[in-house]
């Protein structure tokens, strides 16, 4: 949520921002329209109700006729509170969904454009040659399939499309990214987590993921629950309408969680695999922090998902996302995206975003040091998507023989430094 004082004081801020990401300037007026109502009708409220205390007090010392017919006026008066008061509340929960409506405000250092216009920023590692190594590469679901490790036939007979089973040494593949991930994370400073993936909509609507991401987001109307996108949803309400000292900031958790997304809009993309599905884990960062210090933990973030992908010794590089393309919640977002092969592209493996104060705003989180309560900053970035990550895995290293090298930070975790196919 954005600060009420930014959107007075400086309302064209906000309308560049709104634009810059394809979204309505004309609500930013809105909001403001909606704010001074409220305000005014809190104003009126307090007025009547000052009025009522002040005659309560005359009632007490009055008698005989004058008092009658001060009982009666505090009896209009009355009415006049308690309309007033609806009235109040009606304005505020106007203003506050208004509000909510209202997307982050964009980083000025952000790139402006939809998902084209992202600004490449490093390389790092080469895609290999397979035509000087005298072979074509197979896709993740062949060489998946080959291994015992992957099967999209039975997921897409037991739950459809978009679902899979990892087996074998897919699955072992699975926990060994994920106790690397939660190993290497813990050595960064960050407390393991393992959250619920089912969120009440308060949580939900306070991450931004009610907004524009809706569509994707999996409810259960029965119970009014919501399945988890990311963990970055349970993380950030962990300390939801909390005063965290700030002494103890940075305070930083690795969550490991199952996902869950409809892909909806994403008719006829990636159908083939793992890339794009609808339920698959993953191991989050999050961090709430000093607004100052909010850039600075960004480029950590960042730093730490770069170290994880050269651990796993494939080719990536990293972009700066543009405005379009940022999400509602975020103000600059850094993706790391790993090449594909047979795709001959890279597609995004990991992703850190900086989401200022909008998060914890919306979910009533601020910081207290020694001069008062204060804004508080959240910053989230996926340290390992588990499906996306094994497809990375097996293309990039995958051997004209059939078998997959494995990367030697996971050898430890897997007892050995190749996959064979089952049929060897």
């Amino acid at each position: 949520m954005i600060d009420l004082k930014t959107l007075r004081e400086n309302p064209d801020a906000v309308k560049k921002s709104q634009t810059a990401r394809g979204e309505s300037a004309d609500l930013v007026d809105r909001v403001i329209a909606a704010d001074e109502a409220r305000r005014a009708a809190i104003v009126e409220f307090e007025r009547v109700r000052a009025e009522q205390n002040s005659l309560s007090k005359s009632v007490g010392a009055a008698k005989g006729d004058e008092k009658t017919a001060l009982l009666e006026k505090a009896k209009t008066l009355a009415a006049q509170v308690k309309e007033a008061d609806a009235k109040k509340s009606e304005a505020e929960s106007s203003a506050r969904s208004e509000l909510m409506n209202l997307s982050n405000l964009i980083d000025p250092a952000a790139p402006v454009g939809g998902e084209a216009d992202f600004k490449v920023l490093e390389e790092i590692g080469s895609p290999r040659d397979f035509d000087k190594e005298g072979f074509a590469p197979k896709d993740h679901v062949e060489i998946g399939k080959a291994l015992g490790a992957i099967d999209v036939e039975r997921g897409a007979k037991v739950s459809g499309s978009r679902f899979y089973y990892l087996t074998g040494v897919g699955a072992l593949l699975e926990f060994a990214l994920v106790n690397y991930a939660i190993s290497s994370a813990a050595k960064n400073g960050f407390i393991p987590v393992i959250p619920p993936v089912l969120v009440k909509p308060a949580a939900m609507e306070g991450t931004g993921f009610l907004g524009q991401a809706a569509e994707n987001v999996f409810h259960l109307e029965k119970d009014d629950f919501y399945l988890v996108g990311t963990s970055e949803v349970p993380l950030a309400a962990y300390h939801m309408d909390e005063i965290i000292d700030a002494k103890k900031l940075p305070l930083r958790y690795s969550g490991y969680s199952s996902c869950f997304r409809r892909e909806a809009g994403t008719y006829g993309k990636d159908t083939r695999g793992i890339i794009r599905v609808h339920q698959f884990d993953k191991v989050e960062m999050f961090s709430f922090c000093k607004p100052e210090e909010a850039q600075k933990e960004h480029l950590r973030l960042l730093e730490w998902e770069k170290d994880f992908l050269k651990a796993m010794e494939v080719p990536f590089r990293v972009i700066d996302v543009a405005s379009g393309d940022l999400g509602s919640s975020a103000a600059r977002k850094f993706d790391c995206e790993a090449w594909i092969p047979t795709q001959n592209a890279y597609r995004e493996v990991t992703s850190t975003s900086n989401c200022t104060e909008f998060q914890a705003r919306r979910l009533n989180i601020r910081m207290k040091d020694e001069e008062g309560t204060k804004p508080i900053a959240t910053l989230n970035g996926t340290l390992v998507a588990i499906p996306r990550m094994i497809v990375a895995i097996l293309e990039n290293h995958q051997q004209q023989d059939g078998t997959v090298k494995v990367p030697q930070a996971l050898q430890a975790f897997l007892g050995t430094d190749i996959f064979r196919p089952v049929s060897a």
